[in-house]
């Protein structure tokens, strides 16, 4: 199934937590359900941004 808003900001949240329970400070990643999976851009951001805006963790988006 391909991801919606909704359930990508689900997976946000619980990499959220993972991060904040491991003591990760770092993500790198391409622009996740944006390939294939049609999802735009510029809304994923505004949930990254949202989901890890009260935290110190450095996210470093790449483009493939």
């Amino acid at each position: 199934h391909k991801p919606t808003y909704d359930s990508m900001r689900k997976s946000l949240e619980a990499m959220k937590a993972h991060c904040l329970n491991n003591g990760v400070t770092d993500i790198s990643m391409p622009r996740i359900g944006c390939g294939l999976d049609g999802l735009d851009w510029d809304k994923v951001s505004a949930i990254l941004g949202e989901v890890f805006e009260d935290t110190d963790i450095k996210i470093t988006v790449y483009t493939l």
